[in-house]
């Protein structure tokens, strides 16, 4: 006889259907977790490498104008901007956008736009943007639209940033 006992297959069938449901979930807890700042970096395609090589060996490259959208999504408290950088794709600094901190309100947006004729940025060019908040909110959503426009036809597409350091928590003395 053996020591292990045989799962009854209706338990089975719920833990291989709902077990998978319920991780997720908890992930997209995890997900919207709140903050009190971050430091998010944002690709931006300032231009994209298409078509055939010429005849150095370089692909053609097609401009770009993009636009980095930050979003609060908290309905209660605002959250600072802090900083908004553009980089190109060895990592210089382009652009300072802000000359200040600026409050942006409870579920607001703000805007902020790269011309497709700007050259420097390059395949990796990318936003850094510092925010903080008083209290802990919901995390801003930040993504880049990049768009090419041409005639009666257009492409766009978006890139979402991503989190590269937490601002801790002040603690009380």
């Amino acid at each position: 006889m053996s020591r292990f006992r045989r799962i009854p297959a209706r338990i089975a069938w719920v833990l291989i259907v709902f077990v998978p449901f319920v991780a997720t979930g908890v992930a997209a807890m995890e997900q919207y977790s709140l903050s009190t700042g971050q430091t998010v970096y944002v690709p931006v395609y300032s231009s994209l490498l298409h078509g055939n090589l010429n005849e150095l060996g370089q692909p053609e490259r097609v401009l770009l104008s993009s636009m980095l959208s930050v979003r609060s999504t908290d309905p209660v408290y605002p959250m600072i901007i802090k900083s908004v950088e553009y980089y190109n794709s060895v990592g210089q600094l382009l652009r300072q956008y802000l000359p200040g901190p600026v409050v942006l309100q409870p579920l607001a947006t703000a805007d902020f736009f790269v011309e497709n004729r700007e050259k420097h940025g390059g395949t990796g060019a990318n936003f850094m943007v510092v925010w903080h908040s008083d209290q802990p909110i919901n995390q801003p959503i930040m993504e880049t639209v990049q768009v090419y426009h041409w005639g009666t036809q257009a492409q766009a597409f978006a890139s979402r940033g991503q989190v590269v350091h937490v601002q801790k928590p002040a603690t009380s003395p």
